[in-house]
């Protein structure tokens, strides 16, 4: 590989939800998963693109082995270099939607990079589905810290995970996202923690990235012991749209308050707004978003974003790489949100609206 030649290393967050679970059972029926959601999306204004439908691969089920193949397959013509997996552990080896992952490194197929990302919040009862104004969340799966015993088993769990072929090493350490860097003050300890068992199992270390919804520094964060930084800017780029932090909350709370679909926003507006130009710095990931409309799980009350075409995401990666054109190889780094978060409406995979013209775009801005 001539990596002078590579403009980004991009991994794609990879939601592994579409496949029946107890949990899923015993709180919404019976066989439910997502795609549930997606299909019932009504639009809600003028210009309001719901539902979304699949195309290609349809109204697929992760057990299939053939599925994961073709998403891996789609993913890598259009120069994604590999996913990155949700993973959830909430305490004492308790997990959901483990189940396609596991699949994915026990068979060893499909032969695609991977990496693992801790989705560490809790599960409620909103999670996948929008709740009516009476009632309460109930709690799932609540996230807990348990202490060093509890975080040796996680990585004993993950090794073998580290160990594969596949899985995508940053400075030859494998790469290891946390969804909520900050949720609790027991993640410093956890890095510790890991740190040294990875050295004691022959890896160099742990590549860290604290996926940032604080007001910190990048290197305020770094200096917490993460390896790396990445900007996930979606409040703070409402709040610049709106000129005030304030005029975005109020949006928010109308939204809410009267369920009708205050809270939505341009495109073309969002990607002008997105970058903050942290991403310039060596150990600060961009991010890079096709769409995002979070109406199928939460109707009027959720963030909606649209109005977005292929082209303007093309415009929106261009953006990205010419930040991140100067770092070196091992750094040229963009998280792309996301394959296949159908429920958010933010996704790569092909649909019955513009087929694979995502893909085709990310591949574009990625080779020309």
């Amino acid at each position: 590989m001539d990596e002078s030649k590579v403009k980004a290393r991009v991994i794609a967050l990879y939601l592994p939800q579409y496949h029946p679970t107890p949990e899923n059972d015993k709180y919404w029926g019976k066989g439910f998963t997502e795609w549930v959601n997606v299909a019932q999306a009504k639009p809600l204004f003028r210009g309001h693109i719901q539902p979304r439908i699949p195309a290609d691969l349809g109204f697929y089920d992760l057990r299939v082995p053939e599925v994961r193949e073709a998403q891996a397959e789609m993913a890598c013509d259009a120069g994604i270099e590999g996913f990155m997996y949700w993973h959830y552990w909430f305490e004492k080896g308790r997990m959901l939607l483990q189940r396609p992952f596991e699949e994915v490194l026990a068979t060893g197929k499909p032969d695609y990079p991977f990496c693992i990302g801790w989705a560490n919040h809790d599960w409620t009862t909103g999670t996948w589905i929008k709740g009516k104004k009476q009632q309460a969340k109930e709690m799932i799966a609540e996230q807990k810290y348990q202490g060093d015993e509890d975080y040796i088993a996680h990585f004993n769990y993950c090794l073998p995970a580290f160990k594969d072929h596949r899985y995508i090493l940053v400075d030859g350490k494998p790469f290891f996202a946390i969804y909520d860097p900050f949720a609790s003050p027991e993640i410093f300890r956890f890095i510790h923690v890991w740190q040294d068992l990875a050295i004691k199992n022959g890896l160099p270390g742990i590549h860290f990235v604290a996926m940032n919804n604080s007001k910190l520094s990048i290197e305020e964060i770094l200096e917490k012991g993460f390896s790396a930084v990445n900007n996930r800017q979606i409040w703070g780029t409402t709040t610049k749209i709106s000129h005030s932090k304030y005029l975005a909350y109020l949006k928010l709370k109308f939204s809410q308050m009267f369920d009708i679909p205050l809270y939505r926003w341009k495109y073309a507006d969002v990607i002008k707004h997105w970058f903050n130009g942290d991403e310039l710095k060596e150990m600060c990931y961009p991010t890079i978003m096709p769409n995002y409309d979070r109406s199928p799980r939460a109707g009027s009350k959720g963030m909606i974003i649209y109005g977005s075409t292929p082209e303007l995401f093309e415009e929106h990666v261009k953006m990205g790489l010419n930040l991140i054109k100067n770092k070196t190889f091992e750094h040229r780094i963009m998280i792309l949100k996301s394959w296949n978060e159908w429920g958010e409406t933010n996704y790569m995979e092909p649909d019955r609206i513009y087929g694979n013209e995502y893909l085709m775009a990310l591949k574009r801005a990625l080779t020309k």
